[in-house]
């Protein structure tokens, strides 16, 4: 027996009165059924043609598949890389790494803040050394790397750099991508630490410095994922990503540097959720809006700096821990969707993510969906099969609109900045949040087995259960000590004492000082001590 949806089928036991919206998540009029508009008399232009709705590139999968992530990363740097090696054994292209909070937000492992959280909710990297045995056995010059890391990305990028150094990897061969963006931190996930200008300039310098050291590596993904994830509409993650993404670009130029050339280095990155069509038509309506900012607003003619390249989690809050096994039937849809929208780069959650680190089980099987449907699926055999289509078209149109509106609305604001410091965008996101949880919490919007179809004696299994080693941490300590007694201390405080004088003096890039204090086994937190004694610290607006 299922339990009822909402007051009003509790009332009447009818499963049909269990309604289909008529608008989308976006809140976009859904046509019952979508016939030819009149008004759209212009071709579509084909696959790799400015303003490129139906795709960056000419021939789609057909010439690459999308890169194929699973995000991954827990206790010490031993545990993970054996994560790894199994996962790029079973056909995964590239890595994900995810970085535990301490790591995250500029603690070493020792410091009282960290204690409680080292290794939990990813891998601990405070010094090289960690990142030595994470990377043990793995040709940095042939997988694509990709680190979910944001206050202290610069500091994890040039450790990724002095790995590469000490492996004799060239850097210019290095491929990848880190998330490097501070400003949806602010917004809505909270791993900031330093204040607002000199954050944007620590991406700024990171993102000139990869121009000519790494040019295969994008040294930056703008995220819309975490405004999606904590309240925001696919039209409004968009709207508030390319928003953020034009403040890079702003901050950049003032800097000094080459749209045409750090244009290529930039891309983006986005949660999937199950509103199928809003989420494939959100990414054709982005790409057609970024190329023609590109194009318009700062004279952008290489076709390569107009791209907008993006990789997708499939998962995230859409997913519940109500019979889990449920959200592999969702992140099979919305992995289709990213597909049929066009994504570089795909991670597809386990099922087991709403409650407990993946186990080895639930990866394999997160792999596999993708591999399914990039092998068995056919859906990548031609580029873009939805375009033409009635409805997809005209709702890419309005997407485009809502998405467009929701830019004007930042825009009479007085910008990003603003927004964010006043703590203007934080309330519009949190506010879309308190409306989705209503939603769930009456019922007006289904999720299976969570609110709707539950059985009356439903105990949901988990399956296997991941168990973190609780010496880790204890393990991550010890490594951390050992570092700290064998490495040079003159070496140690020279580099950071450079790296103090380069953060107070504003045209120097700190990307080479970074480099360096890593070479020499300084840590996270020691480096970010040096960078907060010049900057101070974010303080969070009070929200009313």
């Amino acid at each position: 027996m299922t339990a009822p949806i909402s007051p009003r089928r509790a009332a009447s036991g009818d499963e049909a009165a269990l309604s289909l919206h008529p608008v989308s998540s976006s809140g976009i009029p859904i046509p019952t059924v979508a016939t030819a508009d009149p008004a759209a008399t212009a071709p579509l232009e084909p696959p790799g043609v400015y303003p490129f709705t139906r795709g960056i590139f000419p021939d789609g999968y057909a010439g690459r598949l999308w890169t194929f992530r699973q995000y991954s990363g827990f206790g010490t740097a031993e545990e993970s890389n054996r994560r790894y090696r199994f996962l790029l054994e079973q056909g995964q292209t590239g890595l994900s790494v995810a970085l535990d909070l301490p790591t995250q937000c500029g603690y070493d492992p020792i410091d009282p803040m960290a204690r409680s959280e080292v290794g939990k909710v990813g891998v601990s990297l405070s010094t090289l050394a960690d990142a030595e045995v994470l990377f043990e056995g793995i040709d940095l010059a042939r997988i694509s790397t990709s680190f979910t890391i944001n206050g202290t990305a610069a500091i994890i990028y040039a450790m990724y750099l002095a790995v590469a150094d000490k492996h004799g990897v060239p850097r210019e061969k290095l491929t990848g991508t880190i998330q490097n963006d501070i400003l949806k931190e602010y917004v809505a996930r909270g791993t900031w630490i330093f204040p607002v200008k000199p954050s944007l300039r620590l991406i700024a310098d990171s993102i000139l410095f990869s121009n000519d050291v790494t040019p295969r590596f994008n040294p930056i993904s703008i995220a819309g994922a975490h405004l999606h994830d904590a309240g925001a509409t696919p039209a409004e993650e968009i709207g508030y990503t390319l928003a953020n993404g034009l403040a890079y670009v702003d901050d950049l130029k003032r800097r000094g540097g080459d749209v045409e050339k750090f244009g290529k280095r930039l891309s983006f990155f986005f949660y999937v959720h199950m509103d199928f069509f809003d989420e494939v038509c959100k990414f054709r309506a982005a790409r057609r809006i970024w190329a023609r900012l590109m194009r318009e607003r700062y004279g952008v003619r290489d076709a390569k700096a107009q791209h907008f390249r993006f990789g997708v989690v499939c998962g995230g809050s859409s997913l519940v821990a109500a019979q889990p096994y449920n959200n592999i039937m969702r992140v099979t849809i919305e992995t289709m969707a990213a597909v049929l929208g066009g994504a570089q780069s795909i991670f597809t959650c386990a099922y087991d993510e709403p409650f407990q680190i993946p186990t080895e089980f639930s990866a394999e099987l997160a792999l596999r969906t993708q591999q399914i449907i990039a092998y068995e699926s056919g859906i990548s055999k031609t580029v873009d099969p939805l375009g033409g289509s009635y409805f997809v078209e005209q709702h890419t149109d309005r997407m485009e609109q809502a998405i467009l509106a929701v830019m004007k609305e930042i825009d009479d604001y007085g910008g990003v900045i603003k927004a964010i410091e006043s703590g203007w965008m934080q309330r519009r996101v949190a506010q879309r949040a308190h409306e989705r949880k209503i939603k769930v919490d009456s019922g007006d919007t289904a999720v299976v087995g969570h609110n709707a179809f539950r059985r009356a004696d439903q105990s949901d299994e988990f399956g296997e259960v991941f168990r973190l080693d609780p010496q880790a941490s204890q393990r991550v300590i010890e490594r951390y000590e050992a570092v700290k007694v064998r490495r040079n201390p003159d070496a140690v405080e020279r580099t950071l004492a450079r790296l103090q004088q380069a953060a107070a003096e504003e045209g120097e890039n700190l990307m080479p000082c970074l480099v360096d204090c890593c070479h020499a086994y300084a840590t996270v937190g020691e480096m970010v001590q040096r960078l907060k004694s010049r900057w101070g610290e974010f303080q969070e607006p009070v929200r009313l």
